[in-house]
């Protein structure tokens, strides 16, 4: 890493998780603190993030308001080389480096992990969601043995460790939790005490499976701009509560827990295509 901003990757190989909503709130959380934030949208396809925060800045100029946004940018090369010079065209001068990754296997999403100072890798409360960290007995639901994900980032801990003395501070996030049957859930969070112990994450709740999520993308609004949303509903609420206690259990360097919204100075805004 050239730049000294802390660098957050959002990662999993699967799809489906909440990974893109996630990191996009995050960032935004994160601007709204006053921190100098840029994201990385590592998915030329879907890009997902960056077409969110493309929105957020249509919003603001159609409306005529000012709302922090973090720089945002698309890797769109087949070069790892010119991913190196986006990192660190896009992390000098930022507190914090966000990168979205798809949700397939990429070698640039490895690359990105491996040298993650926090790595988050949401997942559903489900075994599908879990065989990417591990695998478990059929009948007992006991861990049999690390999937090769876990395995890629325990030796990337290990690598990163010998290097440097630093570690990757691996995060396990619990999204989409509420609509579980119990006794599945049961079993899940059992597994995944079991898996940590072996490998070292931590494991954090997420965000619920909520309407508003879908429905803010078009604006690039999030549950943060509340001066912008009008009137919100209980759940509305409960879902800004939840990003609330994601950002404290991140335990991000610097990062306090207000989020609330609305009395920090909006950020500059540029867009860049790698």
């Amino acid at each position: 890493m050239t730049n000294n901003a802390h660098h957050i990757v959002f990662a999993n190989e699967k799809g489906g998780t909440g990974k893109s909503t996630t990191a996009v709130h995050v960032a935004v959380a994160l601007a709204y603190q006053g921190h100098k934030v840029a994201i990385i949208d590592l998915d030329p396809r879907q890009r997902t993030s960056y077409r969110y925060l493309e929105n957020r800045d249509a919003t603001m100029k159609r409306v005529n308001i000012e709302i922090p946004q973090p720089h945002y940018a698309v890797f769109e090369d087949d070069d790892l080389a010119r991913l190196e010079q986006l990192i660190d065209r896009m992390g000098q001068g930022m507190d914090f480096l966000l990168f979205d990754t798809p949700g397939r296997d990429d070698k640039f999403a490895r690359f990105v992990a491996t040298r993650a100072n926090s790595l988050v890798t949401p997942i559903n409360d489900s075994f599908v969601d879990f065989d990417l960290i591990g695998q478990v007995d059929p009948e007992t639901y006991k861990v049999n043995k690390l999937s090769f994900y876990a395995e890629l980032i325990w030796d990337a801990r290990k690598a990163r460790a010998k290097a440097d003395g630093k570690t990757i501070d691996w995060v396990v996030l619990r999204n989409r939790t509420q609509y579980v049957e119990a006794h599945n859930m049961k079993r899940i969070v059992a597994a995944l005490g079991e898996l940590s112990q072996r490998v070292g994450f931590r494991i954090i709740p997420g965000l619920s499976e909520r309407v508003i999520y879908r429905e803010l993308f078009p604006s690039g609004m999030t549950m943060l701009d509340k001066q912008h949303l009008g009137r919100l509903a209980t759940s509305h609420l409960a879902a800004r509560q939840e990003l609330r206690e994601l950002i404290k259990h991140l335990a991000l360097p610097q990062a306090s827990q207000s989020t609330s919204g609305g009395s920090e100075p909006a950020l500059a805004k540029p867009k860049l295509v790698a």
